[in-house]
């Protein structure tokens, strides 16, 4: 009956596979909400529809940004903790969050930025030996150096004593690090997980185009360490390489005590937990107990999750709010600068209206791909009259700071691979003394800065960055 059909010439494998491939396509996006950058959707279509034997497979293995569909719960809101919030910018923000599924603001104490690496590393250990119950710490990578050696052997050395220590590592960071030894680890006595595997095979919950960008170190679930360094050598000290010496990374750690460190140790669990093979989902409490939190008198954070995990893209829709509603300023400091368009128009648009917006890079970051990828924003923030500045030295700090409303500080970069990507976290500080305080520091980065200028590029290279625009997204 279906001979006819069959026989006609238009009718080849190459044409069933490749309306399969966008059938599966189009079945993986509605049913997964996968929603995507345009660039990206474009390319996954085109290279389905032409080459479908080997897009197919690559995305079935790449192709997927969201691992589940979190349920959604309605907060319950106190009415006048809800007119409370309602009446401040900050509050409007903290709104927003807890109804994308994030917890409610918690109250923390003794929040210590840490002015260099020399400080962080003194934190870090200070943190580590304050442990008395258990230690729970989350990195993309351990380097193979001095650094990861040392917080390694402290790690053995707490376990021995009788702490319970858990270390997560990511699977892809594990051998961008250099691949550590960690058999001495677990021989101490440390539990350790990887958290996905660059060797996962599709369809089966975890990509090895996920990863797990979420630096996460907490002592008893009352101390926490966070920010953007991972635990390796040159985040902290001069490193020393085929005889040169080299000043560490210009990067932005914290530590802080409270309820906001036990927030980030659920965080932690429910990763853990992923790591293993079971599903974690959506950790915001968006429940009990929302509409009170945040309104004591005590500064409060918040901490935000971003990533596959998460039924939105938490911290991207977070930022945006912030600066589409900015008053006077947006101060914003990333190694790798690739937004997508609606970040981008939010930057803009702040800039043409008169808003001070400031965007601090460095000059040549540890990725090459990205920071050829970056001149076409860089450009179009400083034909919007915004100022770009370019730092000497490799600036791995990820803050964002609007007005006196809010602090974005932690793990996540302003380009498209940590937005719509990576598991990432962040701490919203919402209290003006934090706010001015991490404001201070990086007007102290931008003061050993150089200003960028606008230039005029030809038209053959604003299409090889279109296409090294869609490649980074995927990288």
């Amino acid at each position: 009956m279906f001979t006819p059909f069959l026989d006609r010439e238009w009718l080849t494998v190459h044409t069933v596979l490749a309306l399969f491939s966008l059938a599966t396509y189009v079945f993986a996006s509605l049913a997964r909400r996968q929603h995507r950058h345009p660039s990206a959707a474009i390319g996954w279509v085109v290279a389905l529809g032409l080459m479908p034997y080997i897009a197919l497979p690559l995305f079935l293995m790449f192709g997927m940004r969201k691992t589940v569909r979190a349920p959604r719960r309605a907060p319950r809101w106190d009415p006048a903790a809800s007119a409370l919030r309602q009446a401040s910018a900050g509050g409007r923000l903290q709104s927003l969050a807890v109804g994308l599924g994030m917890p409610p603001p918690m109250p923390y104490s003794d929040l210590v930025v840490h002015q260099d690496g020399d400080e962080a590393l003194r934190r870090l250990r200070q943190v580590l030996l304050g442990a008395r119950r258990w230690i729970d710490l989350s990195t993309f990578l351990i380097g193979r150096d001095a650094v990861g050696a040392e917080i390694g052997e402290l790690l053995a050395r707490r376990a021995r004593e009788g702490v319970r220590v858990r270390l997560m590592i990511d699977g892809v960071g594990r051998y961008l690090g250099g691949t550590p030894r960690l058999q001495a680890l677990t021989v101490a006595g440390v539990q350790l997980r990887l958290f996905g595997s660059p060797w996962s095979l599709p369809l089966v919950g975890r990509r090895a185009n996920l990863r797990n960008h979420r630096k996460i170190i907490v002592a008893d679930g009352e101390w926490l360490w966070t920010g953007g360094r991972n635990i390796a050598a040159e985040y902290f000290v001069p490193v020393t390489k085929h005889g040169r010496t080299r000043r560490p990374w210009t990067d932005l750690t914290f530590d802080l005590r409270g309820p906001v460190a036990a927030e980030a140790a659920r965080r932690f669990e429910a990763d853990w937990q992923a790591a293993a093979g079971r599903p974690s989902g959506s950790s915001g409490p968006a429940g009990e107990g929302a509409g009170t939190a945040g309104l004591v008198d005590a500064p409060c954070g918040q901490v935000l999750a971003s990533g596959p995990d998460q039924s939105d893209d938490t911290v991207h829709a977070l930022l945006v709010n912030a600066i589409f509603n900015a008053r006077r300023r947006v101060l914003a400091l990333t190694p790798y600068f690739v937004p997508d368009a609606v970040l981008m128009m939010a930057l803009g648009l702040a800039a043409r209206r008169g808003i001070e917006v400031d965007v601090i890079v460095p000059q040549r970051s540890n990725h090459r791909l990205a920071d050829l990828a970056r001149p076409p924003a860089l450009r179009e923030l400083l034909d919007a009259g915004a100022r770009v500045w370019l730092t000497p030295s490799m600036l791995h700090a990820k803050l964002v700071v609007v007005d006196e409303t809010v602090a974005f500080c932690g793990s996540l970069n302003l380009d498209q691979r940590s937005l719509f990507l990576n598991y990432e976290m962040m701490i919203a500080f919402y209290d003006a003394p934090a706010i001015a305080r991490l404001a201070q520091w990086a007007h102290g980065v931008r003061a050993t800065a150089h200003s960028a200028r606008p230039v005029h590029v030809s038209v053959l290279r604003e299409f090889g960055e279109g296409l090294l625009r869609w490649l980074t997204f995927q990288l």
